[in-house]
């Protein structure tokens, strides 16, 4: 996905990917515990989000039901990719130094990014 989604629609997204087809006003109760917004601005986010074409909707009665139209797992990994190249010239190995520089890193971090190579290197 090529479209930017901002931290706003990504929490609209969220929900939606933990449980669609929603409404505007299930989307806005479940976000009411998060954030602090009327329905009108759920309403203006999930507009933008059918405008980006992240999510579709179809009509049932006389609201709108909407549905993801991206996975989080394709998302994450376009937003991923798009990170990498944008900051760190196309390259993995810059971004994990810069997380580690910054003590970002867990020890159940770095022991995952270990089996992760190790299963590659394996392949």
């Amino acid at each position: 996905m090529k479209t930017k989604i901002s931290q706003s629609e990504l929490d609209v997204m969220d929900v939606l990917w933990a449980d669609s087809p929603l409404g505007a006003v299930e989307v806005a109760a479940r976000l009411e515990t998060l954030k602090n917004w009327n329905i009108r601005t759920v309403k203006t986010l999930l507009a933008r989000l059918v405008k980006k074409q992240a999510l579709a909707t179809t009509k049932q009665g006389q609201r709108y039901l909407y549905t993801p139209l991206v996975s989080k797992e394709a998302y994450a990994q376009s937003a991923t990719r798009s990170l990498i190249d944008r900051l760190f010239g196309g390259r993995a190995a810059p971004l994990i130094a810069h997380l580690a520089a910054d003590k970002a890193l867990s020890p159940q971090d770095i022991k995952d990014i270990e089996t992760l190579l190790a299963k590659m290197k394996a392949e």
